[in-house]
């Protein structure tokens, strides 16, 4: 969003001095030279701006279809980055056996390689487990063959400790070009983004990101939409990140919507 803004003060900046220089009549080679540098100018900050809304807003198709969330309110899916976490996706676990729900937690290879026998609990309480690449590198800025293999040796990886192949694939970031979704689909992966986030990885009140995920929901089902809610449960710059603010706001979340709402995994949604 930033990118946007950006771009659109630069634009309306350049169409204000177009206007002032066709005024003043003063079409001279170095006006006419100036004219054309910004011209230029403008036109690259608008196209990395759509550059990085393509690439980067979940909202955004222009590089691909993804898997969402589709027209039925009422519906909410829990949805977990960057683990497993020794610590906190146990945790984790527990407070979503508490409400017999099924949550989707979208796992880097290198971490889950560290943590087969939690894997597999993962698995074995009936969660849905998705491809998050390897090491969580921006895939939009990656070669054809480093995207490939982030995604090709995660899945074999995970699909060697639960013995079931993986369905999903959420980039790291959400970043991706044409190529990252078409490598995902030739592999067997579906895509999958988001529509409901908070920087609940930095910020240390599980309230705070309970409250700001509730809004999103709201507004969301209102609007005859479900919600495909990301949260973290362990980090892919620090195997030990502290996940506890992450982790209370799901179990506050639960309580406030498992009476009204109904909580899937992202498989009810294909």
């Amino acid at each position: 969003m930033r990118s946007n803004a950006v771009c659109g003060c630069f634009a309306g900046c350049f169409v204000r001095l177009r206007r002032r220089i066709l005024t003043v009549g003063m079409l001279s080679p170095l006006a006419t030279g100036i004219y054309a540098g910004i011209s230029a100018a403008a036109g690259a900050g608008l196209a990395a701006g759509g550059f990085a809304y393509a690439s980067l807003w979940p909202g955004s198709r222009l590089f691909g279809r993804a898997l969402t969330a589709p027209a039925r309110p009422g519906e909410l899916a829990l949805t977990f980055d960057d683990g497993p976490n020794a610590v906190w996706t146990p945790r984790l676990l527990e407070i979503l056996a508490e409400r017999n729900v099924r949550g989707t937690f979208f796992l880097l290879g290198h971490r889950a390689a560290a943590q087969p026998k939690l894997v597999r609990r993962i698995a074995t309480a009936g969660h849905t487990i998705g491809n998050h690449s390897w090491s969580h590198c921006n895939l939009s800025r990656a070669s054809t063959a480093r995207i490939r293999e982030e995604m090709r040796r995660t899945s074999d990886e995970l699909q060697q400790i639960v013995g079931a192949p993986v369905r999903f694939f959420r980039p790291p970031f959400g970043a991706r070009r044409p190529v990252v979704f078409r490598m995902a689909r030739e592999l067997g992966l579906e895509p999958v983004l988001w529509n409901a986030m908070t920087s609940d990885w930095s910020t240390p009140s599980a309230e705070h990101i309970a409250e700001r995920l509730a809004k999103r929901i709201d507004a969301l089902n209102r609007r005859g939409r479900a919600a495909n809610i990301v949260l973290h449960d362990g980090g892919h710059r620090d195997a030990t990140a502290n996940r506890e603010p992450s982790v209370l706001a799901a179990r506050l979340l639960l309580a406030r919507y498992t009476a009204s709402h109904r909580f899937v995994s992202v498989d009810a949604w294909r």
